[in-house]
Order: C-alpha cells, then sequence, then structure tokens
C-alpha cells in the first residue's frame, strides 16, 4: 500500500512538461490491483433470473371494429422476463447479496460462480425500498466470500475497485475513488436512502455487484448509476456495507421482509431559511413537525420543533439519513440522538422498534354477496401508517386492493375510507356492514394523501 501511495504521490508531484516515462524498476512493473482482484473475484457471482410477467393489452380491446381485425394483437399472455445481474457470497455456507431489481420476485435464480460452478437460489429476504435482496445457494459449502467492513469508516478519497457482470460480457473490474458519502435520494429507481458515491465505472450488469477497498473488504453494493445517456458518467451508487450486515442478520433470524425501526414522526431538513426562523448559526439537522402518540422519540422526550442534528454522534441532515443511522444500528437497540431546543444542545436515548402492529389490522376481504366484490380492507396502525406511506395522523380503514370493481370505480391501493353512504366507517367490520348486501348508489369519502375525495357510482 506504501509503495502505491508513494508512486502516486512522485507522479502527481512530477513538472507537467515532463516526458512519459517506462517502469524502471521490478516494483514499479509489478505496481497493480492484481493480487486484490484474484483475492476479491472469487466471492462476486453472476446471476440470471427469470420472471413471469403479464403481456401489456391490446389498445384495441374494447373497440367492436378494430378488436377482430387485432384479434392476437396485445393479448394477455404470461411471458418469461430475463435479467443479469450480479452477487456477491458473504458467508462460507453460501448466503448471497444482490439487489431487488436483479432478484425481486423472480421465478427461478441461477448463481455462477467465476470457477464456473452453478447453483441454484432462493430469496430469503428482499426490500424493494432499499434495493437490496439476500438469497441463499442450494447446497453451498465452503464458499469463498468478501467479509463486510465498517462503513462508517469509509473517507472520500479511498481507492475503491467494483467488481460485476456489466452488460453480460463477463466478470470485469474498474478502479476508482470514493467520491462522495452520505448521498439520500440521489439514486435511480425504486431503491431510496443513503449511499457512497464512486467514480469507479458501474454499467447495467453490474447491479448487485461489489465496490471493495483495497484490503479486499465489501464496503458497498454496487447499485445504480447517474447517467443521461444509460451508460456511466462517471457517478456511481453503493449501498454501505452496514445496512447489507443488518439484511444478513434478519435473514438470517427468518425474516422475509425486512423490519426498520419506526420514528413515528414527520420532519423536514433544515436549510437556510428555516434555520435563520429557529435562531440557528448554520443550517443543518431535522426539525421535528409532528410525532404519533406512541412514537418511540415522543417517549424519548423530543417535541415538536426540536432539531435532530445527530444519531450516536452521526450528524443527520434528511429524514433518510436518520433512518439509515436507526436501520444499522438495529431493532431492540438503543441509539444516542442530539437535538437542539431553544439554542440549546441535548442528548437522548431512544430505543428503536418496529412500527406496532395495535390496532389489529382485522384484514377483510369482501366476498361474492358484497356490493364490491375483491374489495380488500384494514384498520389503520403505526405499522400501516409506515408500510403505505400515510399522514401520520390518519385512522379509520385503508384500502390494500380495490379489487376488480373497486379499481373501475376509481378506488385505489392506499386510500383512506372515511363514509360510505353518509356513514362513518371506522373500522374494517363497518365497511363490511355498509357493503352487504345490493346497494344501487354508492358514495365514498375518500382521503389520498392530502386529498380529501367524494367517489360516488352506480352499480
Amino acid at each position: 500500500m506504501l509503495g502505491i501511495l508513494t508512486t502516486i504521490l512522485l507522479i502527481l508531484a512530477a513538472p507537467l512538461a515532463a516526458e512519459t516515462r517506462i517502469p524502471q524498476n521490478q516494483t514499479e512493473i509489478q505496481l497493480g490491483f492484481a493480487p486484490l482482484v484474484k483475492q476479491a473475484t472469487p466471492a462476486v457471482v453472476n446471476i440470471y433470473a427469470k420472471r413471469i410477467v403479464q403481456a401489456r393489452q391490446s389498445p384495441f380491446q374494447n373497440d367492436p371494429f378494430f378488436r377482430g381485425l387485432f384479434r392476437d394483437f396485445g393479448e394477455v399472455r404470461p411471458q418469461v422476463q430475463n435479467s443479469l445481474g450480479s452477487g456477491v457470497i458473504l458467508s462460507a455456507d453460501g448466503y448471497v447479496v444482490s439487489n431487488y431489481h436483479v432478484v425481486g420476485d423472480a421465478a427461478e435464480i441461477r448463481v455462477v460462480l467465476n470457477d464456473r460452478r452453478e447453483f441454484d437460489a432462493e430469496v430469503l429476504l428482499a426490500d424493494e425500498e432499499s434495493d437490496l435482496a439476500i438469497m441463499k445457494l442450494d447446497g453451498a459449502a465452503d464458499m469463498p466470500f468478501l467479509e463486510l467492513r465498517d462503513s462508517e469508516g469509509v473517507e472520500v478519497g479511498e481507492l475503491v475497485l467494483a467488481i460485476g457482470n456489466p452488460f453480460g460480457v463477463g466478470q470485469t473490474v474498474s478502479s476508482g475513488i470514493v467520491s462522495g458519502l452520505a448521498r439520500s435520494g440521489t439514486a435511480t429507481g425504486n431503491g431510496r436512502g443513503y449511499f457512497i458515491q464512486t467514480d469507479a465505472p458501474i454499467n447495467p450488469g453490474n447491479s448487485g455487484g461489489a465496490l471493495i477497498d483495497v484490503n479486499g473488504h465489501l464496503i458497498g453494493v454496487n447499485t445504480s448509476i447517474l447517467t443521461r445517456s444509460g451508460g456511466s458518467n462517471g457517478i456511481g451508487f453503493a449501498i454501505p456495507s452496514n445496512l447489507v450486515a443488518q439484511f444478513v442478520a434478519q435473514a438470517r433470524q427468518g425474516n422475509d421482509r425486512f423490519q426498520r425501526p419506526w420514528a413515528g414522526m414527520n420532519g423536514q431538513p433544515v436549510d437556510a431559511d428555516i434555520a435563520a426562523g429557529l435562531g440557528l448559526d448554520r443550517p443543518g439537522g431535522i426539525v421535528v413537525s409532528a410525532l404519533h402518540k406512541v412514537s418511540p422519540f415522543m417517549e424519548a422526550g423530543i417535541e415538536p420543533g426540536d432539531v435532530i442534528v445527530a444519531v450516536d454522534g452521526q450528524p443527520v441532515n434528511t429524514p433518510a439519513e436518520m433512518i439509515f443511522r436507526m436501520s444499522v444500528a438495529g431493532l431492540g437497540e438503543k441509539v444516542t440522538v442530539t437535538a437542539l431546543r431553544d439554542g440549546e444542545s441535548f442528548d437522548t436515548e431512544v430505543e428503536l422498534m418496529a412500527a406496532p402492529e395495535t390496532p389489529q389490522r382485522d384484514r377483510r376481504q369482501l366476498g361474492k354477496r358484497s356490493a364490491l366484490p375483491g374489495l380488500d380492507v384494514a384498520n389503520i396502525n403505526p405499522a400501516v401508517l409506515a408500510e403505505y406511506g400515510l399522514p401520520l395522523g390518519s385512522t379509520g380503514v385503508v384500502v390494500e386492493d380495490p379489487g376488480p370493481i373497486g379499481a373501475q370505480v376509481g378506488l385505489r391501493k392506499g386510500d383512506i375510507l372515511h363514509v360510505i353512504n353518509g356513514e362513518t366507517v371506522e373500522t374494517t367490520d363497518d365497511v363490511e356492514q355498509a357493503l352487504s348486501g345490493r346497494v344501487r348508489v354508492l358514495a365514498f369519502d375518500v382521503q389520498r394523501g392530502l386529498q380529501r375525495l367524494v367517489i360516488r357510482f352506480r352499480l
């Protein structure tokens, strides 16, 4: 490592007008990443996934004239969709991490190692929001694997290698540096959260591959690029290894969904205008605007108007950063939250918990005798608030699936039902009673996001 840094410093210190020179000794000739690549590449795998999707419906489906002429055009048929990506083996018994967009909802997964061995794989835990998935290789033992490094110690400017299978050409290694940290909300696709930014070229097919440091330790899982052309423009994003470690831990515990600690609060980043209004000397942190009555932050003494500036000593400037810090700490742990109130700083301990399932969801699917057969509804509780991203103070009943008729009349997943035909509904039992029997005309008072809607229709 010292030899590499010495050579780099010599090159940087050389006059601009100096001529290009050839290596002068055996040490300079051998300078490179070859030993590191040989160490790391056996643990980076190629992933071939198949999923069943429905073909798009014909645009002439409802036209009585053109429907006959284009009878088979766009007919809905199941189709096999193939995807190609990368993954990283994390343990000798065959736990593999990849991206959700590579293996999520896959019907069949085939994993090919660098030495050409092939394994079937099963997804144990997948999360679309974080764009991560943990798989287990069938019959795997004594596998090569990469050790996870504490990503909190990663610094801008570190040398890194990105390993994956771009464009399906085969395993490829590219080099670069860590060019940014704490990138939140900048990645493409469904992934949201906190990312390591790198200028190591990442291209389609690299997704799920390894971002390693000069010691061969995994610091991140490549997930996306920021591009206008479809190719690498030197801005790639990787999911930090500390979050990957929590995914592996929950997968080993038997979870099939990733459980995040629940904050139970609303907040927004403190910009220059908000900082001036609060009398702060500089922007930074998250100002708390509302708290749920059973929020662990409220239990710890946080109040609306407080500014949260750090979690376990790490600064937080966006809600995504705060949730990331909580997620890597893990459920059941306690974190130290540093906040400002009236310009004074104070610390408090927050016990991390999953969003409570109280009251019970009591999910109901309405039967054939209902006015809206197939409608799925559930009682709203903190877990439902978090799952559907509903406003913090929401109460009542949420639509989990509108069903075929409900979808036609305008109901959507995530709608909150308040009134049906003039009757207030507070529980799933109320909804079932209001829609029982034959009803000719229906009127729904619905909340969708921050909007209140009235949906009326005749059956």
